[in-house]
């Protein structure tokens, strides 16, 4: 009776700690995948757009509100005091922190943007892509062989070989024009 408690026990054990595994294993899943989506920057383009419009609705309320102040002084109905000054401060701490999101919005769609064109020069460059896929049946009919990605890689060396002779043989010509004139 005892062996079987103890059986009962460890069963119990064992299924907590899948379900523990489990669960660590989804929340592993989970980060994973926002790490991802932090370095998208279409995603963090669309995640800023929110307090974007915040910030600017919070721009044209203390706008408005500096302008009513104002306003109220020119005709005489306020006198300045010193805790006035307060409403144009926050409205320059909240102007930056809209013009702060604006740069952050702009590098992600410069960001992603680096992205499209490289992805475009890849695809232009390296239209086809080499098999990876071990079996033989989910081989892609438009991949190329082995053998041509190596002619095709070693034809690119070649290119980029050639344009470095070419830069170093113009960096000489213009050294050497550059020390003639000094002489």
């Amino acid at each position: 009776m005892a062996s079987q408690q103890m059986n009962t026990n460890n069963a119990q054990m064992s299924a907590q700690q899948a379900a523990v595994l489990q669960q660590t294993q989804a929340q592993q899943q989970q980060q994973q995948q926002q790490q991802q989506q932090d370095f998208d920057p279409v995603h963090r383009f669309k995640m800023l757009i929110p307090p974007l419009k915040d910030s600017l609705q919070n721009v044209m309320t203390i706008a408005s509100l500096n302008f009513a102040h104002n306003t109220a002084i020119d005709n005489g109905l306020k006198t300045t005091e010193k805790g006035n000054d307060a409403a144009v401060q926050r409205f320059d701490k909240s102007l930056e922190e809209f013009y702060a999101l604006c740069d952050q919005l702009e590098l992600c769609l410069r960001l992603a943007h680096e992205c499209l064109s490289q992805s475009i020069d890849s695809t232009k460059h390296s239209p086809n892509l080499v098999p990876t896929a071990t079996k033989p049946d989910t081989v892609q009919t438009e991949s190329l062989s082995y053998s041509q990605y190596l002619s095709m890689i070693k034809s690119q060396i070649s290119c980029a070989k050639d344009i470095h002779n070419a830069l170093l043989e113009c960096s000489k010509k213009i050294a050497g024009k550059g020390q003639g004139a000094c002489n």
